[in-house]
């Protein structure tokens, strides 16, 4: 399994916004896609402003490339969500998952 993690940090006050949007936007579509195995978001905790690191869960690269296209380096942040991020990685790093334990 692939996870594809980025970061990113909201506008003052639009943290809740940023969540309604990946929720109803982005990993709708997201799971539209063969090979997604769904998608988690932590956020910051104890800190002045709001931190997202964004997970999402692949079965292998050519999934990936089917939601991010022929780079999937790049990160895929849309107008909506730019508008509502003070910062965000230009790009995006992939992992194998390599243990889990449950």
């Amino acid at each position: 399994m692939i996870v594809r993690l980025w970061q990113g940090t909201t506008r003052e006050g639009e943290a809740e916004t940023y969540l309604a949007h990946l929720r109803e936007a982005v990993f709708p579509e997201i799971g539209s896609i063969p090979g997604s195995r769904g998608a988690r978001v932590l956020r910051g905790v104890g800190r002045e402003r709001d931190d997202f690191v964004v997970m999402t869960f692949w079965d292998d690269l050519a999934s990936v490339k089917e939601f991010a296209g022929d780079d999937p380096e790049v990160a895929v942040v849309p107008p909506e969500a730019q508008a509502l991020l003070a910062h965000y990685d230009a790009g995006v790093r992939h992992f194998e998952v390599a243990l889990e334990v449950t």
